[in-house]
């Protein structure tokens, strides 16, 4: 996969964390939505460290940049929350919708403009809308500059005769463009199309590479961030380690994971959530959760909380009953010897991706999997991992920036090798979340535990604990509804 394809399944993902909540209110009543476009109170980073990645896009480029947050009418469903765009909230650190951004070289003053070199653009406050939605900041606001961070904060209405000005010296402008596989709400195109209008003859440029190579190097804020989020996705496999048992529904598994999310902070789940039993474990992206977890099932768990906009990814591969049947743990102990290969080799300097040379992490796992084991006809299990071995995680769970990068210290990758043996009906992925050190990597979900041992023995734990408090089986599924009236 190219950094281009990174970008549009980054955006996808993001637009399928916006539809999270939905496809989860189908499945459980334990969700509190907010209402349309309501922006969430998220902890944020000195409005400093959004100026210092702004000045380094600005050193970057030779002509100004124009970027442009989410207008809140992504979605009319009545379970929208908002969330930023990213790029945009990774420059800015605000949540709210209807902004913009304009950034212009240094050397504008040659060129015949004399005002800032960054403006930020808020749109007027509606008084009776915010009486609905919550109060917004808006650009006549006293303190708005302390407030954004920014020291010039003009009214939206503005920005038309800004960049007018600036067209008269700059034939190009900077800008977030669409690609022509994308999907889901048009954004990036219907800012093209208003610029095309706005500045006619003006060229634009993608700005996507520049700001994906910054944001694939975290400050510690981020990491901070990450880490609570990653936390807490943490506590909710941990529950679900202990608690999981044969004749649960894979929606009631999921609904408490997301509980657990919610009441330590998270505003919305990174994505959809996974959790497979059976056939279903061997379906990457499966994300229906209604099917029953029968005993002697495989159930993996691909669930991650969203924390102040940074998402975590951690998968974990349960047996429904507590224990593994050999045939599942030969399976499993294959995955984790691939994945403790990779890991051993992780270090700054190091691909994630496949190489032209064979020198990299996917290539280790893939090895190890393909020497290890065989299927039922006899066959090596190599053509049974079908995905990559990780991919960058920050703002986006598959994060912005070119996935084939060398590794670099203050970067933060997910390492999930996997088998998938359809006929089997069982499906293995072990993911845990990492950061890039100077001499290696710290293992951020190092509190989960990954080996089958380790996770039968959380599972034995936990069945003593529900036998001793008389909750020894799965809790009763209401029946369908009969009947209902045409």
């Amino acid at each position: 996969m190219n950094w281009r394809e990174s970008l549009r399944l980054g955006t996808s993902i993001s637009m399928r964390r916006i539809a999270a909540a939905t496809a989860l209110c189908a499945v459980t009543a334990l969700l509190i939505f907010a209402s349309p476009a309501k922006a969430q109170v998220r902890q944020r980073e000195p409005n400093s460290e959004y100026a210092a990645r702004r000045g380094r896009l600005q050193a970057k480029v030779d002509a100004p940049v124009v970027i442009f947050g989410y207008t809140g009418k992504e979605s009319a469903s009545e379970a929208y929350v908002f969330n930023q765009e990213n790029n945009f909230y990774y420059l800015t650190g605000h949540n709210e919708e209807g902004a913009a951004l304009l950034l212009i070289p240094d050397s504008t003053e040659a060129k015949g403009w004399s005002g800032p070199k960054e403006i930020f653009y808020l749109p007027t406050r509606n008084l009776a809308t915010e009486r609905w939605n919550g109060s917004r900041i808006g650009p006549d606001d006293p303190g708005v500059q302390e407030k954004v961070g920014f020291s010039d904060v003009r009214n939206f209405s503005k920005l038309t005769m800004d960049l007018l000005q600036l067209a008269k010296s700059y034939p190009t402008l900077y800008t977030l463009l669409p690609h022509s596989g994308d999907a889901g709400y048009p954004h990036l195109q219907n800012w093209e199309n208003w610029l095309n209008k706005t500045v006619p003859g003006v060229k634009l440029v993608q700005i996507e590479s520049q700001i994906g190579a910054l944001r694939q190097i975290k400050s510690s804020g981020e990491i901070a961030l990450l880490t609570r989020a990653i936390d807490l996705s943490v506590d909710a496999q941990l529950d679900a380690m202990r608690n999981m048992r044969p004749e649960m529904m894979e929606y009631q598994v999921a609904a408490r994971m997301v509980r657990i999310h919610q009441e330590g902070g998270c505003e919305t789940e990174a994505y959809s959530p996974i959790v497979g039993a059976g056939f279903n474990s061997t379906v990457l992206h499966y994300d229906k959760v209604g099917a029953k977890i029968e005993d002697g099932d495989v159930v993996v768990l691909d669930v991650g909380g969203q924390y102040s906009g940074y998402t975590a990814d951690i998968t974990r591969t349960l047996p429904a009953n507590g224990k593994f049947t050999a045939r599942q743990r030969e399976i499993y102990d294959i995955v984790h010897g691939a994945q403790q290969a990779a890991l051993d080799a992780l270090k700054p300097g190091a691909h994630l991706t496949r190489t032209t040379d064979g020198k990299n992490l996917y290539t280790i796992a893939y090895d190890y999997i393909n020497t290890h084991g065989k299927d039922s006809h006899g066959q090596p299990l190599g053509k049974y991992f079908i995905h990559g071995l990780g991919h960058h995680l920050g703002l986006d769970v598959h994060d912005a920036g070119d996935p084939g990068a060398v590794l670099v210290p203050g970067m933060v990758v997910t390492i999930e090798p996997g088998i998938y043996i359809p006929e089997e009906k069982i499906g293995v992925r072990i993911e845990d979340d990492v950061l890039i050190t100077a001499t290696g990597y710290v293992l951020l979900t190092q509190r989960l535990p990954r080996s089958a041992d380790e996770i039968e023995k959380v599972m034995a734990e936990g069945k003593k604990v529900r036998a001793a408090n008389g909750d020894a089986g799965a809790r009763p599924v209401p029946a369908p509804v009969q009947n209902l009236p045409r």
